[in-house]
Formats: C-alpha cells, structure tokens, sequence
C-alpha cells in the first residue's frame, strides 16, 4: 500500500492587505491635520492639505517631475530583481554558481561603486543620472535576450547601477532644492516621499513582470526589454529637463582634504556610515534569506503574495517619519531612530533564533521593513544636517562599501564554502544594527544645539 504525503500550505490572511494600505494612507492624509502651523503655511495655498503641494510653483514643478522620474527608476530596478534565485535556477544555475555569481558582483560593487560616488560629487548629479541610466539601458538590454540573461557582465553592470541608485538621486534633489531656495523642512518631507514612492514602485514592477513575463524558450523576455524602455524614458527626460548645474567639491578645498576632513575625522559622519552599512547589509540579507526562511519548516507558502506585504509595510513606516519629526515629534529624531534601529534588531535576532512559525515570520518581516521605510529618510535627514551636499555621493558609496564587503565574505563563506549558517548571517545583521542604535543614540549628544549649527560645517 503506498503512502500518501499531504502538503500543507500557509495562506495569509485576506486582511493584511487593506489594513497595511489603509494605515498608509490615514498616515499620508491624516498628516497636515496634526501637523505645526508652520507646514501649513508652508503651502502653496491656504487651502492646500496635502504633503503633495507643499512649496513655490517651480519647487512643485520640479519635485514632481523628480519623483516621476524616481518611480521610473525604482520600476526597473524592481524588474531586474523581482526574480530573485529563480532567475539563476531557470539558467541552470547551482548554489555554489549563484553564490560566485552574487559575490563577484558584490565585490564590483566594493571597488567600482566607491569610485562610483566619488565621480558622482566631482562632475555633479546631472552626469551621474545620467551614467545610472545608461547603465540601466545596458542591463536591459542585454537582459532582453535570454541567452545574455545570466552573463556575468549582466550581473557585474546591474549590481553597479542599484549602487548608484540612491546617492546619484538624492543628491541630485538636495542640490536642486538648495538652488531653489527651499525651507529644510520640504526636503526632510521629500525624503520620505521618495521611499513611499520607491515602495509603491516595487509593489507596481510586481505586477508589470507578471503582466509581461513570456516563455523563456521565445529568446526574447519582454519585461526586461520594458525597463530598457523606462531608461530611454528616464535618460531623455534628465537630459532634457535636469539643469546642468556642477557642485565641485573644490568649492570646500580639494576633494581628499575635505573627504578626510568632514567624513573619516567627524565622529558624527562616521556614525552615519556605520549605521548606513548597517541597514544595507541587513536589507540584503534579507533579500538572500527569506523565502529560505519562511518555507524552513516544509509547509509551501505563496510568497509571491506575501512580499506584497513586505513593502506595503515599508510604504506605512516612511509615512510615519513625518509624524516623528519637528517641535510637535515626542521625541527627537536621534531618539525615533534609535527605537527604530533597535526594533529592526530585536524582530531579526529572533528570526535568527531559528523561529520556524510562519506567521511570525512574517510578522516580524513586516516590522522589518516598517522600521527600514523610517530608517531611511531619517538618515537621509542627518546626512543633509552633518555632511556638506559635494561629498554627498563618496559618503554613501563609501557606506555601501562597508556593507558590500560583508555581503562578499558571507556569500563566500555562507553559501559558497557553506561555512556559515543563515541564522548566523541573519544574526549577525541583527547585532550590527543593534550597535548601529547604540551609535545613533550617541550621535545626540554630540549633536549641537541648534540644527543651523550642524548643518553649517
């Protein structure tokens, strides 16, 4: 008589879905109503209750078209990622080849995209855009024809191009709205509208890719041939519309003095790449490790449905950076960082316990990525109040070389030599951001007394 193994699946539940989109938007249109008088009167028009049209006409103009730009840039790079190992396995790819592939390309990133950033503050935000998107049109269109799919120069450009992606576009909106002449408080609220949108996005190339995805056996993958069409898209409209405007950094003295001096000598800045490289290297092993991690205990699990609610978190926890922010905030940024950072810790040290229920996990991923949506624009906030905007770009790549370099040695050791455990690396993102909060709650009382004071260095 032969024996019968049933599957169990887990299926998550109808109303994680309107709750997460419901909490981001009571976030987003619940803001102006509690908010300071000052935001209000920041408005283009009394009457205006939306973060959305807040500033002068030329700063609305230009923020809006940026943002467009930006989800343009965020839709392809969720196209190129939205396979994730699958893509690898459709090659015929094994672990240990994925693994080398990942880990050359985390190793191009470590020396290329910290030449990368420093290039980017020396010709300016324009000229770097402008690389990304190229880069981008590179990628997809080599990834267009599916005997180029998984070359090793597809892997080596793409990896370069999403190191490029944050730097090269918040520099370039930092500098334009400086050039406007813009109150600080519209770029702190631009930050967190850039990873609500950058979330929604994601959520959108999700669903793009699985509109668009054909047989692989055509030889023609038409959703990687679309972001080649988005950067035709986004590489005309920066040449067109984007000022040519160049911040060298010979404006502050040479490049090198000014980098020693405001970067590797201010304790403060330091801090900022510590908790930077922290955050990176937790995002990307989480990237590695969840779907892993959630079908560890043999149940199947639909996690094309589940990631959905990943990034819907994300969207709820930049909405929230607003409403921690200011004289009205309970506490001061420093402090709502600090939690945040050791949230994010807590919910990754007990995935990395070997937590094998479901439901938790995802839970505690959900919590993750609220936490990172609020990471995110508050560091961004602290780089514009410590760091001068030309060494914007060589501060980030150098950050991202941090983390780049743990990426590669745990790829190697991890999945390659099989050395080291997921819980392990897991673990060990989950202690680097807990001291990532340890150095952000120190960072306050370093901080001076007046926000004009830090910015000015």
């Amino acid at each position: 008589m032969g024996v019968v193994i049933e599957r169990e699946e887990w299926a998550l539940t109808p109303l994680a879905y309107p709750l997460l989109s419901a909490a981001s938007l009571a976030a987003v249109l619940l803001l102006p109503y509690f908010s300071p008088p000052s935001y209000a009167t920041a408005a283009a028009s009394p009457s205006s209750h939306s973060p959305f049209d807040v500033g002068t006409t030329p700063f609305l103009r230009f923020r809006r078209g940026f943002l467009f730009v930006f989800s343009l840039a965020s839709v392809a790079e969720g196209i190129h990622s939205v396979f994730g190992e699958d893509e690898f396995a459709r090659c015929g790819l094994g672990r240990e080849q994925m693994a080398a592939r990942l880990a050359a390309a985390a190793a191009a990133v470590l020396f290329l995209g910290g030449l990368s950033g420093v290039v980017s503050d020396k010709l300016g935000p324009r000229q770097a855009c402008i690389f990304y998107w190229m880069l981008q049109l590179a990628v997809g269109a080599l990834k267009s024809f599916s005997g180029l799919r998984c070359a090793w120069i597809s892997n080596l450009i793409s990896a370069l191009a999403s190191s490029m992606f944050y730097f090269c576009f918040e520099t370039w909106f930092v500098v334009e709205h400086e050039k406007q002449g813009q109150k600080q408080d519209l770029l702190f609220d631009s930050f967190w509208l850039m990873t609500f949108f950058e979330s929604m996005s994601l959520l959108g190339s999700q669903g793009i890719t699985n509109l668009l995805v054909n047989d692989d056996d055509k030889g023609f993958l038409l959703p990687y041939a679309f972001a080649a069409l988005l950067s035709i898209v986004g590489l005309l409209y920066i040449r067109k519309n984007a000022p040519s405007t160049t911040h060298h950094a010979s404006v502050i003295g040479s490049y090198q003095k000014s980098f020693f001096a405001h970067v590797f000598r201010d304790k403060r800045v330091l801090i900022l790449v510590l908790a930077q490289a922290s955050i990176h290297f937790s995002m990307s092993a989480f990237w590695f490790l969840w779907a892993p991690t959630i079908v560890a205990d043999g149940r199947d699990a639909q996690l094309s449905l589940i990631f959905p609610c990943f990034l819907a978190s994300r969207m709820f926890g930049s909405a929230s950076f607003p409403w921690f922010y200011g004289t009205t905030a309970p506490f001061q940024n420093e402090d709502s960082l600090t939690i945040a950072y050791v949230t994010v810790g807590i919910a990754l040290s007990i995935v990395a316990y070997d937590y094998q229920d479901i439901g938790t996990l995802v839970i505690l991923f959900c919590i993750f990525h609220a936490c990172v949506g609020f990471i995110l624009p508050s560091l961004a906030r602290l780089r514009t109040m410590y760091l001068p905007n030309e060494l914007r770009g060589g501060m980030m790549s150098f950050s991202l070389g941090l983390a780049n370099a743990a990426i590669f040695i745990f790829l190697m050791q991890g999945s390659y030599h099989q050395n080291i455990a997921n819980s392990t690396i897991l673990g060990f993102a989950a202690c680097g951001l807990l001291v990532a909060g340890g150095c952000i709650h120190m960072l306050r009382r370093r901080r001076k007394h007046t926000r004009q004071d830090t910015r000015s260095l």
